[in-house]
């Protein structure tokens, strides 16, 4: 029996041993702190969540996501603060407001910890020192939106704006606008998807001449869209498009009562940084610029395949 414990023992230091050697043991101690804008009822921020804890799994290291309770500035600026205090081996950024966010972020990079920016900040990421962005170009991808609803007969439309404020958003809108080349008025609401339908309603009511809405967020602004359309008894009749992804959405635009949704995969958005800062802290490894996630298009034709993805949570 003596003899057979040392062998397990000595079996388990041999194992011990290899998995130092591989990095693995190394692995396990590299905690990495993501800080986001994304609020808790918002289905988006559950994708990139579930990316960031994906991306923790394969490359083998901790991983702590935070967010503020409600898009508060204030509140995340202080996550970020509280989380360079804990010296992680790499820090993920959002970047919604640079103004609020730049220092705090600036006092990350000045204290060695590795930052990649995410979703918002493409625009101002290298200036406050991170690595790079993850992300799509917002304004691109809203003035690709604009012009295929151009394309489609589009002349009036709104674009429902659940927070004033985010750089990001207030992008979206203005690529809209430039790439739509007609009427465009900003409609702001809140996260609350009775309000957006509410106010949807209202300004159809209010403007018959509306034949377009753009939403920022398939959940939170594209579905009480499409129900207020609903509502005026204007289903397919109204061009609704959203940002981001949606079963239900995904779903209206396969039965072609919406004309598309914009996938930035933001699965990758919470994936890739983790990894990346994984295999810097491990072999000094970085990609060499910004990685674009977006945009892609999502219409009747490919909506089908992607409405499973997206209710699993990765699209």
């Amino acid at each position: 029996m003596k003899s057979f414990l040392r062998k397990i023992v000595l079996g388990a230091a041999v194992v011990g041993a290899l998995g130092a050697a591989s990095g693995v043991a190394i692995a396990q101690d590299i905690n990495i702190i993501a800080v986001t804008h994304g609020q808790a009822n918002d289905p988006f921020w559950s994708v990139v969540k579930n990316g960031v804890s994906a991306g923790a799994k394969d490359a083998g290291v901790s991983i702590d996501y935070r967010a503020p309770e409600t898009f508060d500035m204030v509140a995340m600026s202080q996550l970020i603060d509280a989380a360079v205090n804990q010296k992680p081996a790499g820090l993920i950024v959002s970047i919604p407001d640079s103004s609020a966010l730049g220092p705090s972020i600036q006092k990350a990079v000045a204290a060695g910890i590795p930052v990649i920016s995410i979703n918002s900040g493409s625009d101002v990421s290298k200036s406050l020192g991170a690595l790079l962005h993850v992300g799509q170009d917002e304004y691109s991808a809203g003035k690709a939106a604009g012009e295929k609803l151009k394309e489609m007969g589009g002349k009036v439309a709104i674009c429902v704006n659940q927070e004033v404020g985010n750089v990001s958003l207030d992008q979206r809108c203005k690529g809209f606008s430039d790439g739509f080349a007609g009427t465009v008025t900003v409609l702001p609401v809140s996260n609350d998807p009775a309000d957006v339908r509410a106010k949807v309603k209202a300004a159809l009511s209010s403007n018959p001449d509306i034949d377009t809405v753009m939403a920022l967020g398939a959940s939170t602004a594209g579905e009480p869209s499409l129900a207020a359309v609903a509502d005026a008894g204007m289903t397919g009749k109204i061009k609704v498009a959203t940002f981001d992804l949606s079963a239900d959405f995904l779903k209206a635009v396969a039965a072609g009562d919406a004309a598309f949704a914009i996938d930035q995969q933001q699965f990758l958005q919470g994936y890739l940084p983790v990894v990346f800062l994984a295999n810097y802290a491990k072999y000094g490894l970085i990609p060499g610029g910004n990685v674009p996630s977006g945009p892609n298009l999502i219409t009747k034709e490919k909506a089908a395949q992607v409405v499973e993805l997206s209710a699993k949570g990765i699209r």
